[in-house]
């Protein structure tokens, strides 16, 4: 009897006292009904039950039965030891749910399996944060009229303190992820690669938001608020921008672009997790792996656009997308069909289909990571060689390194795509033109 009387809970525990009061004489069963808020009958009922069960009678009879439904203990267990495993020890509440569906077919409400984790003893990683009233901008009507754009540092890999720069782009008005690139660091290779994601997979967008890196525009571009007539150069981001027809708004604060901000605190919470589960330790893999990563993140957080009108518009299969997201410098071509850029010298290859570049005329040099170099002359681009002057060369000074020595960590094609140019036998090495287009790729950034 003990037992019973200590197990019940203080409700019922006032329920058996009161019952018993009444079998007792002591208060009547009008008494016992209102004081217990039930009616005459019931408690008639009650008296007998306790008479012949004693406290038992107020328990309810499923008390100590586990209900139909409830979660069984070994899959309890089971997810308990995934979680603490390494893979999913920094892996969010609601993230680890879908993991556990999509990975281990265990299915689980978010409620059920918060209340068995804050059980057990395992806290979110991250606190939730004091509400700050903040009014938001309203989203645009409709898709691909503003992308926001940005670039985030961040120890992706399991086991690898370093710093790897995402670079992402998200569509205003659905929340839609258009494009991801990782790079060593924050770069114009990196946006580019990144935007040509975008453009493949949605299309090319309206308008572009971004801040006010000075990959994005001059650092001179405040001359023009001041002197319309002034004269500042694009830069190669803004110049590819331009022939995409794409306005490009500069956000004077990251609370500006705040939904792309709020983007990487959900990455920096998923990604590392997924990496993890996916063996993935380097940037070559990474990039392979954000190639479809967003379709599935968009198929969990998108939402619907005010205007059902998308504003993406493709590009025709006639354009080259990778002629436009390049490098392109004006040089000048002598009688010979050759041209001197970054101190080495590369002759034109023309042909009758492609016809022929007067002497004397501006051409563009184009360079990129799938193709090399290349020459742009009204609008037909034309393959080059590199070209050595018919003279002798100087000899190597001693105790310089050959030629031949590899491009240094710090260069971004490392983490990317290989070169390809075209070379002439016993010419000088792919080393060499590697380190100057390094130099022609990534000083455009620094300037």
């Amino acid at each position: 009897m003990m037992r019973e009387v200590i197990s019940m809970t203080k409700k019922q525990l006032n329920r058996y006292e009161v019952i018993n009061r009444a079998n007792a004489g002591l208060i009547t069963v009008k008494e016992a009904a209102e004081a217990l808020g039930l009616s005459e009958r019931q408690i008639k009922r009650l008296k007998k039950k306790v008479r012949e069960e004693g406290a038992a009678a107020v328990i309810h009879k499923n008390t100590l039965r586990t209900p139909g439904h409830a979660l069984p203990l070994e899959t309890a267990k089971r997810i308990l030891e995934i979680k603490r495993s390494d893979n999913y020890t920094n892996c969010n509440f609601k993230h680890y749910q879908e993991l556990l569906s999509e990975g281990h077919s265990i299915d689980i409400s978010y409620s059920a399996l918060y209340t068995l984790l804050l059980a057990d003893g395992i806290k979110p990683p991250r606190t939730k944060r004091r509400f700050k009233p903040h009014r938001r901008r309203k989203r645009r009507e409709q898709s691909g009229l503003l992308v926001q754009v940005d670039a985030t540092r961040f120890a992706w890999f399991k086991d690898d303190r370093s710093l790897y720069a995402l670079h992402g782009a998200i569509d205003d008005a659905t929340g839609q992820i258009t494009g991801l690139y990782m790079t060593k660091n924050e770069c114009l290779h990196g946006y580019f690669e990144m935007f040509r994601r975008a453009v493949e997979n949605f299309g090319v967008p309206v308008s572009l938001y971004a801040d006010r890196h000075t990959i994005f525009q001059s650092p001179y571009s405040g001359k023009t608020e001041i002197d319309p007539k002034a004269n500042v150069n694009d830069t190669q981001f803004g110049r590819a921008l331009k022939e995409l027809s794409v306005q490009l708004i500069a956000a004077r604060s990251p609370q500006a672009k705040g939904r792309i901000e709020r983007l990487w605190g959900t990455l920096q919470d998923r990604l590392p997790v997924e990496f993890a589960i996916n063996g993935i330790t380097t940037i070559d893999a990474a990039n392979e792996f954000l190639k479809t990563y967003p379709f599935a993140f968009n198929s969990l957080f998108a939402v619907e656009p005010t205007d059902s009108d998308n504003m993406f518009h493709r590009i025709g299969d006639s354009v080259n997308i990778g002629y436009i997201l390049c490098v392109k410098e004006k040089r000048m071509l002598d009688a010979g069909g050759v041209f001197s850029y970054k101190g080495r010298s590369f002759k034109v290859v023309e042909t009758i289909s492609s016809g022929m570049i007067p002497k004397g005329a501006k051409i563009n040099v184009l360079t990129g990571p799938a193709f090399g170099i290349r020459v742009e002359y009204r609008k037909i681009v034309f393959e080059v060689l590199r070209f050595v002057p018919p003279k002798r060369r100087k000899p190597q000074p001693s105790g310089q390194p050959p030629p031949t020595a590899p491009p240094p960590d710090s260069h971004c094609y490392k983490f990317g795509q290989q070169l390809y140019i075209p070379a002439l036998p016993g010419e000088e090495s792919d080393a060499e033109i590697i380190a100057m287009l390094q130099d022609a790729f990534l000083g455009k950034m620094a300037r």
